[in-house]
């Protein structure tokens, strides 16, 4: 397969960035202040694969997905660059960013204009396959597939090829099968599979038997789909508000191959079996709602009103021990959308504040390297408000550094006094809260003292924030349980909305409190104040914050599960985003609709003063909503093989499908498994699950490879809330277990919401 013919499949035939992307070039590899080596650098010519030089004895030909790039930097914008490298070659710098826990691949150009073709046609690249529809992503993933199998590099396909090929594939083929299907293509007679013969090849290895039973079952128009046809379908199937005009749309949008090769399905406005699979494997077939892909909530709710993504010790990359801290990490977190992250401030070395896990073995970095990197990136991704939830061990000297860091590097971005021209009685929106920062942490009066002119207090002791206090109890400080800090006014007058202070009970916060004074509960105590006291909860939650953290005995940067904090109405469930488990997928899951922004309106009875919802007894109210959620798990795509090194390694897939939610909804049930066959695998497997509270549902589908022996390997899940779910025959995108996408892997599943009733 020529480069040409890939990046024609790209649709970046003859593009100059692609083409010197191709011929590639010399760049300095920066690892150290000594270690900096010039190497060759190029893209291959399948257009998803670079190729780097090494110098290894083993292993010379180094190569790297253009999948697995989450972003390129211009700039020194990694620590390696800022740490070892000169500000003088800025402009000839830039940074290639790994998904997963893959080291950054720092680089330097011999010129600006170098560095910024590299940046430019490396972006380009990168967008033009993330833009690609899920039928062209599995035909590049077949052709990659093929030219591996292809050893002698002849464009032909022997019998052995063909097997080493569907091994790629993962799917395990016996001997007389496999001999089959070369028969079967191969017309020539010959020793291999050319031309034509790989194309039906192709054809019958992609050939969707559960499509073609849907699209046949509709298609009342000579093989193909009317208007009328696809009408039906959406009304009946899909649960879709369908008009005349909306169907043709789908069909104008999803047939364009169709109609380039007949005129008569162009004449007649018709969607072919093509166009119908490309409808079910793209956004309108997702069982995402596209509708939920942007902002689709009321944004203009006091901000305590939702539910908000957050992060526990954000700067460690792993445990709490000894891991290394980085501003890498807050950088991963906030390109998630995560809208609170936490900073674990001490005092260091020439004055400087320091952030890392006191008392332990884990790497510190600078105070103001990390504010620098949370201004440069909060924003990226959504622009709605970032809480800087700050610990703070430091003495008055350097408090007063961390808060001329936070005004002079934050700017106008740094909300330092209330909004308005009067002392406010609740929390501003995310809406009016846009592009701002908000530090949580200590303060030393009340909140009416910014609009008076006798905020004299110039320092004076507050206890130390609870989280301290309870990494104390399980051991890892060395100090009393609760202990006094002195404060810096300077720190203290940044706090505005979320002024930290210790939790006695609900009724003391409810008579005592203002709005802005916020606590933080260890999970333990969190949890047990959610069995014992949810409704009492809620209500706290309803004028004030919470936010609650992983309980410090939790070394090793575990989770607790989030979802019975969410049915209490807490609002800043802080979780470890380095450690990749199912408790971020549903953490994943709970913010990916409404824009991906990292905020969710919480549910209106976990709002209204009035309301008496508790998760725990389910009463008769506005919340209880019995339905049955109905699923077929029917087939999935191309499973990813788990153990690349073993040829003859096949999945043995099954799917498991989970609710989460309140106690009486939580549910699991899963298919059987499936032998040796992780590219078509079929179940037609379908469960029914009853749901009392929609609204704070989530599901979650996880692919796993079934082993008898031991536990079985994940393989992929996707997570979302039910009431993001599109009924009918969808989609189902799988993940890693990092959150990213598996290109052209994935479920197709039929799912119903209906009232318990029907």
């Amino acid at each position: 397969m020529e480069a040409n013919g890939m990046a024609g499949r790209h649709g970046l035939e003859g593009d100059a960035d692609l083409q010197f992307l191709l011929t590639g070039g010399n760049l300095l590899k920066v690892r150290s202040s000594s270690w900096k080596k010039r190497r060759m650098y190029k893209l291959q010519e399948d257009c998803r694969t670079m190729w780097q030089e090494s110098k290894k004895t083993v292993n010379q030909d180094q190569t790297f997905p253009i999948d697995d790039i989450e972003s390129v930097r211009r700039g020194r914008q990694s620590e390696g660059l800022k740490k070892y490298t000169e500000a003088s070659v800025e402009e000839r710098c830039f940074s290639i960013i790994f998904q997963g826990h893959r080291k950054n691949l720092d680089l330097m150009a011999s010129s600006k204009e170098e560095a910024n073709r590299w940046v430019t046609s490396l972006e380009k690249l990168m967008n033009n396959i993330r833009n690609l529809n899920h039928k062209q992503k599995s035909e590049h993933w077949l052709i990659n597939c093929m030219r591996k199998a292809d050893k002698n590099k002849d464009n032909k396909m022997s019998l052995k090829e063909l097997k080493h090929f569907l091994r790629q594939v993962n799917i395990e083929v016996s001997e007389v099968y496999a001999e089959e299907f070369f028969k079967k293509c191969n017309k020539s007679e010959g020793r291999y599979l050319e031309g034509e013969e790989i194309k039906h090849f192709y054809d019958l290895l992609t050939h969707r038997e559960e499509i073609e039973v849907i699209f046949q079952s509709y298609a009342q128009s000579d093989g193909q789909m009317s208007a009328r046809d696809l009408m039906n379908f959406l009304l009946n199937e899909q649960r879709e508000q369908a008009t005349a005009e909306s169907t043709l749309r789908l069909i104008e949008k999803h047939s364009p191959l169709a109609f380039f090769f007949s005129k008569k399905a162009k004449e007649q406005k018709r969607m072919t079996k093509d166009g119908f699979l490309m409808y079910l494997q793209q956004e309108d077939g997702s069982i995402l709602n596209p509708a939920h892909k942007t902002v689709y909530q009321d944004m203009s709710q006091p901000l305590n009103h939702y539910f908000i993504s957050s992060s526990h010790n954000t700067y460690l990359t792993d445990d709490q021990l000894k891991g290394p801290s980085s501003t890498e990490a807050y950088i991963k977190a906030l390109m998630k959308s995560c809208r609170c992250v936490e900073l674990d401030c001490w005092d260091g070395p020439n004055g400087e504040p320091i952030i890392y896990h006191g008392y332990t073995l884990t790497s510190k970095i600078l105070f103001r390297d990390v504010i620098r990197a949370i201004k440069d990136f909060a924003f990226k991704t959504s622009d709605y408000p970032v809480i800087l939830s700050l610990e703070n061990h430091c003495t008055v000297n350097q408090q007063k550094l961390m808060a001329h860091h936070l005004v002079s590097i934050l700017g106008d971005a740094l909300v330092t006094r209330p909004l308005g021209t009067s002392m406010p009685t609740n929390f501003p929106s995310p809406e009016e809260l846009r592009g701002k920062f908000l530090v949580k942490g200590k303060r030393l009066n009340k909140l009416d003292a910014a609009f008076s002119n006798n905020n004299t207090v110039e320092e004076d002791t507050v206890s130390e924030e609870d989280e301290a206090a309870d990494c104390k109890e399980n051991g890892q400080k060395s100090k009393p349980k609760k202990s006094k800090i002195k404060l810096a006014k300077e720190l203290s007058d940044v706090v505005i909305y979320c002024k930290s202070v210790h939790f006695n009970s609900f009724e003391h916060a409810r008579d005592s409190q203002a709005f802005y004074e916020m606590s933080s509960f260890k999970e333990s105590k969190a949890f047990n104040l959610a069995d014992t006291s949810a409704t009492a909860f809620i209500h706290h939650n309803m004028d004030k914050l919470s936010r609650i953290y992983p309980a410090g005995s939790r070394t090793d940067s575990s989770n607790y599960n989030p979802v019975p904090m969410w049915n209490v109405g807490c609002q800043i469930v802080a979780l470890n985003f380095q450690t990749p488990h199912k408790e971020m997928h549903l953490n994943q899951g709970r913010f990916l609709p409404n824009g991906f922004c990292g905020y969710i309106l919480k549910p209106e009875f976990q709002r209204s003063l009035s309301s008496q919802f508790n998760p725990n007894t389910l009463t008769n109210g506005p919340w209880l909503k019995m339905k049955t959620f109905h699923v077929m798990v029917i087939s999935a795509q191309q499973l990813p093989k788990l153990n690349k090194e073993k040829q003859r390694s096949i999945v043995d897939p099954l799917v498991r499908v989970e609710i989460h939610g309140v106690p009486a909804d939580n549910c699991s049930k899963e298919t059987h498994y499936l032998n040796n066959n992780g590219f078509n695998p079929m179940w037609n497997e379908k469960f029914q699950f009853p749901i009392h509270v929609p609204e704070l549902a989530l599901v979650r589908f996880v692919v796993e490879d079934y082993d008898a022996a031991s536990q079985n390997d994940f393989v992929g899940q996707y997570c979302l809330p039910l009431t993001s779910v599109q009924n009918g025959y969808r989609h189902v995108p799988l993940l890693t277990k990092r959150g990213d996408v598996i290109p052209s892997a994935g479920l197709f599943v039929h799912v119903i919401l209906l009232d318990a009733q029907q």
